[in-house]
């Protein structure tokens, strides 16, 4: 099987990619790195984290932008799996992240990035990778619109032959992309260039080609929810596959949920339709309706107003009788 084949498994290690400025989630982002931002009762690195094994070593997370933020919010709420937050000081793309947080990776290592909402089953992602045998296997998910994704041309043995970034539908290899969880060998990080801003992408992966690197084909729910419409799809996917609690209506509301309630939540007299997040010491107003939306920690939401597809961030202020209708709003004074 060559030098990379695999010996008897060993502890495993993960490493997270938190990457990125969350641009798309402005004003919300300017004081909450998003990975933070809350849906379906809790943040979003949190459902990242879940998919790991439960008896995983570590994950060592490779922060970057408000790495403070999150290493102090993973030390006060620690997750299922043991975590490590390693900052860079200055942006390195993806693999440059990698090689930054990589050092002292388990053989073979899980590598995912922070904001993929997936249903997927990691051990047999684990499993098809052992029995390839080749240096790595990557998760891939099936998309209509290929142009904000790298795209897959696979063979028979679902080997990837090529890697394409951002193509057109039209002259896409094929419609299975980059979904965000893959299982390399630690060898992998020894050909990243330390030190300076790497594209995995594009720079490190037509190497790995060579090597034999496999695609698994994700047959549950997938969404990268960097933006405010794929971040709430998100969490519908993640209420609809029973991953968003009880999803009970707040004590003295009306409607339909689900809806995901914090500690210290009123909301007596208020109505909500379905796919609701609401973060602690939320207020909602008599009159007030709810639904597809995120209300995080603190917020106000006043009395009558109407609040749809949108995303309130944490102690902003929604005015009674205000409208708000896929929009994203923060406190006033943070953008």
């Amino acid at each position: 099987m060559g030098s990379d084949s695999l010996g008897p498994m060993t502890a495993m290690k993960a490493l997270v990619l938190i990457g990125g400025f969350g641009t798309r989630l402005r004003p919300v982002t300017y004081t909450i790195p998003k990975q933070l931002i809350p849906i379906a009762g809790k943040p979003m690195l949190y459902h990242v984290l879940d998919l790991l094994p439960p008896d995983l070593e570590e994950a060592v997370l490779a922060t970057g932008y408000k790495s403070a933020e999150i290493a102090a919010y993973v030390a006060a709420h620690p997750p299922r799996v043991p975590v490590r937050c390693v900052p860079e000081a200055e942006p390195l793309g993806t693999g440059g992240g990698m090689k930054n947080a990589g050092a002292d990776m388990s053989d073979p290592f899980i590598c995912m990035n922070s904001d993929v909402i997936a249903e997927l089953d990691i051990h047999a992602v684990l499993e098809t990778n052992r029995r390839k045998a080749g240096v790595g296997t990557m998760t891939l998910a099936r998309v209509e619109d290929t142009s904000p994704y790298g795209v897959a041309a696979l063979d028979a043995d679902d080997r990837i032959t090529r890697f394409v970034e951002k193509p057109r539908p039209e002259v896409a290899p094929s419609h299975w992309i980059n979904a965000g969880l893959s299982v390399w060998r630690r060898s992998v990080l020894d050909g990243i260039p330390p030190g300076r801003p790497v594209s995995f992408e594009t720079e490190v992966m037509p190497s790995l080609l060579e090597r034999g690197t496999y695609g698994f084909r994700l047959g549950g729910f997938w969404e990268d929810a960097g933006t405010p419409a794929r971040l709430l799809r998100a969490q519908q996917l993640l209420f609809d596959g029973g991953r968003g609690g009880s999803g009970a209506l707040p004590v003295g509301a009306t409607g339909r949920g689900p809806v995901a309630t914090g500690t210290g939540v009123s909301a007596r007299g208020a109505t909500f339709g379905p796919y609701v997040t609401l973060g602690a010491g939320v207020t909602v107003e008599a009159g007030a309706h709810i639904e597809n939306s995120v209300v995080m920690d603190g917020a106000i939401i006043g009395a009558g107003a109407h609040v749809a597809g949108s995303i309130v961030g944490p102690s902003a202020r929604i005015a009674a009788g205000q409208r708000l209708d896929q929009a994203i709003v923060a406190e006033e004074g943070n953008g």
